[in-house]
């Protein structure tokens, strides 16, 4: 009894060991080039004001930032779009699956219980039963009722990696989702804008129209008089025409702009119509460090860089796959030939370990299946560090421009 503890601890210690031997590289962000100043240059310090140098802070809130021009009407239709976005329920949706699928994967840590019930019937061979060859059996019925369970012991990481590359994809559609409402915020503003621009452009035209209209008939009075020549005449008409012209092309551009917005709020442009109203003058206070806060907040970045942190794991879990696995699996219950005898106490029965094959098992050959998916992680990684640092290029660029 005393050896079989000791040879019991000492199994238990060696998987203990074997389970903190995770053989893949540990995530470290990739450097990216990085300038020490930016190219253009800063406001003298009279004009700066509360600005900073921007500092990256993925994971900040972005506040509802279009609420500092004040206006009713853009509030209510970011709250719309916020609800009927049909490309922003889409990205939750993402979010969501990639949340389910990161606790798919935790569940991997924890084993797995199952429960059956049901009868097996059975007739053996004579040679299984050592009897003569040619020897008629009877068949036999056998009702069970157990309970299984089945548990991977996570020697090399595999269950780790796969965990971490879960968690990071999980991190990575939370920022692609910020990156999509962010963009539809901005969208819904600047199309807002646009439309409310061109209320502006056909007011103005409208006057100038009318302008352009009392002019010429002041000219054609004086035309039939004899105080001008035709070319002036001529001119004025085609000033006229000109102007009108001009009006008809801002109410083609509003109309567009309005589908575009109906479009943003999950509507059909049919359905969708704004009164007209001319842009007013905006005075829009911005607290102290505001500006800068919106260089700081890149989700794209914090996306690329949570792509790289997922394929990084994967690598570990293709490691993983050259180094033995360990299953673990078990049944307990009762089993017996007659139904009404299978709870009887001398009915119970038990299994530890897996019903063929061994626990321990060891890949040997494959063909270079391992080694081409060990290889396909790493091209993966290699191609998430390169779109993570063009990234962080095109961040600098759009700060620069």
């Amino acid at each position: 009894m005393k050896k079989r503890l000791i040879r019991g601890s000492a199994l238990l210690a060696t998987l203990l060991v074997l389970a903190g031997c995770a053989v893949g590289p540990d995530y470290q962000r990739p450097a990216a080039a990085t300038p020490a100043a930016y190219k253009e240059a800063a406001l003298p310090a009279s004009e700066a004001g509360s600005w900073k140098t921007a500092e990256p802070s993925e994971e900040a809130l972005r506040g509802e930032w279009w609420k500092l021009f004040g206006d009713e009407g853009l509030n209510q239709l970011q709250e719309e779009a916020l609800r009927a976005n049909q490309n922003l329920q889409a990205a939750a949706a993402r979010l969501t699956q990639a949340r389910a699928l990161q606790r798919e994967a935790r569940a991997a840590f924890f084993p797995s219980l199952d429960a059956a019930f049901g009868p097996s019937r059975q007739r053996p061979s004579a040679v299984s039963r050592g009897l003569p060859d040619g020897t008629p059996t009877s068949p036999s019925t056998t009702w069970r009722a157990q309970a299984s369970v089945a548990y991977e012991a996570d020697l090399f990481g595999r269950v780790s990696s796969t965990a971490d590359a879960a968690t990071a994809d999980a991190q990575q559609s939370e920022a692609l989702y910020r990156s999509v409402l962010l963009a539809l915020q901005a969208d819904v503003a600047t199309t807002y804008f646009q439309v409310r621009e061109q209320d502006a452009e056909a007011q103005l035209y409208r006057q100038t129209v009318k302008l352009r209209t009392d002019t010429l008939q002041l000219i054609q009075r004086r035309y039939d008089a004899g105080d001008i020549s035709e070319l002036d005449l001529a001119r004025a008409k085609s000033e006229l025409a000109q102007a009108q012209s001009e009006a008809l092309g801002i109410d083609r551009r509003r109309a567009a702009a309005e589908h575009a917005l109906a479009v943003l709020l999950g509507r059909a442009p049919s359905d969708f119509a704004m009164p007209p109203q001319p842009l007013q003058k905006v005075a829009v206070s911005v607290p102290a460090g505001l500006p800068s806060t919106l260089l700081e907040r890149r989700p794209d970045i914090a996306a690329a860089e949570r792509a790289m942190a997922a394929a990084n794991a994967r690598v570990g879990a293709a490691k993983s796959a050259f180094f033995p696995r360990l299953d673990i699996t078990g049944a307990f219950g009762y089993e017996s030939s007659e139904l009404g005898n299978l709870f009887q106490w001398s009915s119970r029965t038990f299994l530890l370990g897996p019903l063929v094959g061994a626990a321990l098992s060891m890949p040997i050959f494959d063909g270079g299946r391992r080694q081409a998916g060990l290889d396909r992680a790493r091209a993966v990684y290699e191609e998430d560090v390169a779109l993570y640092r063009q990234t962080v290029l095109n961040a600098f660029r759009e700060v620069e421009d």
